[in-house]
């Protein structure tokens, strides 16, 4: 499904036009650059550096490289303690191969946080720390999550971030409860329209490029009013730059999120992540996990069995997922399909870039569909059988 997507703007939908986007920024929250104060530099350095195992001085690499510039705290393991009440498994709210997240209380602060605490024996070390911390505080973007603090005592490694009241997407979309309410595509558009527009600020107007690398739907936390904000940044990579086309580094992510090309050869580009929007762009649409090893074997994997169905547009709706009781506009659900099957292109040239894919979401996010009403008959191709029978 050859597209010429992304190297021209957005023409899936004539009426959408493409807004002039933010020039791009140098890491601000006011960094300086003086002979005293590189902090753009330096973070490139440690940005390229692979963790040595032996133990760092964390905080002074923090202070030394954020040079004034980080407006995460420092708080004290003992606070932490108290604001879990010693990590008890009741506050507990999340666990993975980084470790466990708990909610917690600063009474000093009177917030209500979520504590990583990251795992000593897992992979995610000191780099990954320090990387989190640095662009965490150094970039600031509405749907990226706010890091309040961080503890660097000892062997004790925890990051401190505001309190994401609905958890994550895929708390909210996949393997639901029977008493669960799943998300109706309104939220859906919204959530991608937000996660897409974090992956922009990165991509695009952050300089260098951030490439995030670990785009999925557990890393995509919700506030109260669903507005979606990326997390975990600690596989994140500064994006190629100059005449440098890829960053060659380590294959890491999750599997099935990972572009081919990176997953292949460890070339990594901005457009790698554009590849694992598509994959959790399309988990949105078809209420799928990205593998599913309980389904039968030709439909385990979810881009595997998606591919042939992409190009028959008869079989479209057999994609949208059940949950949403088809009340979804129809043509809106060509066309995220559309976006979808284009961020999953083999070949990394042919796929968009964020920017356009943003346009296009903007522009799915603002159509609503009247849930009460059957879906008009003008929005159905009458060449299409199962349409015919849609709603």
């Amino acid at each position: 499904m050859k597209s010429n997507f992304g190297k021209k703007k957005m023409s899936l939908f004539p009426c959408c036009t493409t807004q002039k986007r933010p020039s791009k920024i140098k890491w601000k929250k006011s960094i300086k650059e003086d002979n005293d104060n590189k902090s753009v530099v330096s973070f490139s350095n440690i940005s390229f550096k692979s963790d040595s195992g032996k133990r760092k001085f964390i905080t002074d690499e923090i202070a030394k490289l954020g040079k004034g510039n980080i407006t995460s705290r420092i708080i004290s393991y003992h606070e932490l303690c108290v604001a879990t009440q010693n990590f008890h498994p009741t506050n507990m709210i999340g666990e993975g191969g980084f470790g466990r997240v708990y909610k917690g209380y600063l009474k000093s602060t009177n917030e209500v946080v979520a504590v990583k605490q990251l795992d000593r024996n897992g992979f995610q070390g000191n780099r990954e720390f320090l990387v989190e911390v640095l662009i965490l505080s150094l970039l600031d973007h509405p749907n990226l999550v706010n890091l309040i603090g961080y503890c660097a005592e000892g062997e004790h490694r925890l990051l401190v971030y505001e309190y994401m009241v609905n958890g994550s997407l895929e708390d909210h979309l996949l393997d639901l409860t029977e008493e669960a309410k799943p998300l109706d595509w309104q939220a859906r558009m919204k959530i991608a329209k937000g996660a897409a527009k974090g992956l922009e600020y990165l991509h695009d107007q952050a300089d260098p490029p951030v490439i995030y690398r670990d785009f999925k739907a557990s890393n995509i936390l919700l506030d109260e009013n669903f507005n979606p904000k990326l997390s975990d940044f600690g596989l994140a990579k500064l994006g190629p730059t100059g005449d440098k086309t890829h960053v060659s580094t380590r294959v890491m992510g999750t599997y099935g999120y990972c572009a081919p090309e990176y997953a292949l050869t460890g070339q990594l580009t901005t457009k790698s992540d554009v590849y694992s929007f598509g994959v959790v762009f399309l988990e949105m649409i078809t209420g799928r996990r990205v593998i599913e090893y309980s389904r039968p074997e030709d439909e385990q994997n979810l881009v595997v069995w998606a591919q042939p169905l992409l190009k028959d547009r008869k079989k479209f709706i057999q994609m949208a997922d059940p949950l949403l009781k088809d009340k979804y506009p129809i043509k809106s659900l060509y066309q995220a399909l559309a976006v979808a099957a284009m961020c999953l292109q083999e070949e990394d040239e042919t796929r968009p870039i964020i920017s356009d894919v943003v346009t296009a979401i903007e522009f799915l996010a603002r159509k609503r569909v009247e849930v009460d009403e059957p879906q008009p008959r003008k929005e159905i191709s009458p060449t299409q059988e199962e349409d015919s029978n849609h709603n």
